[in-house]
């Protein structure tokens, strides 16, 4: 079965790059465009599409308030397709925020590798959004928030967490409901250069903890996050016995830059059982490999559950590789590391 896809773009001349760039490969099938909101929501009453990629910036009405509209009425799999820009980095993460799966950076002069990678990554997308439980989460209860403490943790601990697709909104749920004393936290979430500086200073504003763009040699401290810079991977070292950030553009890993397993792996070495670790949400396969090595080390680890994950592809492969000592729902992952942590700390 083909995903019907339909494209959203006040442009022309995008209209008609995105839907040749989308029928390059035979899995996927433009069904149709439209120029405005307005049209769309005709559209999508006739054409029933899997999947739908929308601009931000457009005629009649804002993509961002159509996209609210869409998942209240009739949530659907929706990709953004946003410009590089401070601002478009803003609108795609509030993007994510109203319920779209993902988003994809719109091709420009400046871009790495051009049209074929700007391609690569849209379908890539798409097949994932076709793949995600969109009106699952758009049904799904949060249950009232009980807080959490971590003091007991041990120095010297950490918590790494991995995600891909639908990981801004699992990232900043966990976030949340961490408390401000909790050991650090070291976070790769596969996101292209120029949007996880935003990321990093959105999650500082809705939760009690200092989150960061990880930059090289930066210190892990008590109470704040560190995010993976775009096309950098992160790892934990230990210098001058204080645990800190290293930086590097080595090739990809698993695919991806930043790695989940790139990560994993270095906190596996480097923290031990001192540490615990999360997959979160998202297509493929990284983080698995190198979530066993944690749990090989000692670590506690934890999956997302199925029920709970928008795209259930890396949970799924960690925890049949064995890497994970549970899955859970994602409203009590903080709870659990939280928990493991408490127990660390705990005489023995």
């Amino acid at each position: 079965m083909s995903i019907k896809v339909l494209v959203v773009d006040d442009s022309a001349l995008i209209r008609e790059v995105l839907t040749r760039t989308l029928g390059r490969d035979s899995d996927i099938v433009v069904v149709g465009t439209a120029q405005d909101p307005i049209e769309a929501r005709e559209k999508i009453k006739a054409l029933d599409p899997d999947v739908v990629t929308l601009d931000i910036e457009m005629p009649n009405m804002n993509g961002l308030a159509f996209l609210d509209r869409l998942m209240r009425l009739r949530p659907l799999p929706v990709v953004m397709v946003s410009t590089l820009t401070t601002k478009g980095a803003s609108e795609a993460l509030l993007a994510l925020e109203l319920g779209a799966v993902d988003f994809v950076a719109k091709p420009n002069a400046g871009l790495a590798g051009g049209l074929e990678a700007f391609g690569e990554n849209l379908r890539q997308k798409v097949r994932a959004a076709a793949h995600s439980d969109v009106r699952g989460r758009a049904m799904r209860v949060v249950p009232p928030q009980v807080r959490l403490r971590t003091a007991a943790a041990p120095q010297g601990s950490a918590i790494a967490i991995g995600a891909s697709t639908g990981g801004v909104e699992a990232i900043r749920v966990i976030l949340s409901d961490m408390p401000a004393d909790c050991p650090p936290i070291v976070i790769a979430q596969h996101m292209p250069a120029g949007f996880t500086a935003r990321f990093a200073a959105r999650l500082d504003e809705v939760t009690d903890l200092t989150v960061l763009e990880a930059e090289d040699r930066m210190p892990l401290e008590i109470g704040h996050a560190y995010v993976a810079r775009g096309d950098y991977h992160l790892r934990v070292e230990r210098s001058s016995g204080q645990l800190k950030c290293r930086l590097s553009q080595d090739d990809p890993a698993s695919g991806h830059r930043p790695s989940v397993d790139v990560l994993f792996e270095s906190v596996a070495k480097v923290v031990g059982p001192k540490a615990v670790g999360a997959i979160l949400t998202g297509m493929g396969r990284d983080g698995a490999s190198g979530l066993r090595l944690m749990r090989e080390a000692g670590c506690y680890t934890v999956g997302q559950s199925q029920s709970s994950a928008l795209v259930y592809g890396m949970p799924r492969v960690a925890f049949e590789e064995g890497a994970v000592v549970e899955q859970a729902p994602l409203e009590v992952i903080a709870g659990r590391l939280a928990a493991a942590l408490t127990r660390l700390g705990a005489p023995a």
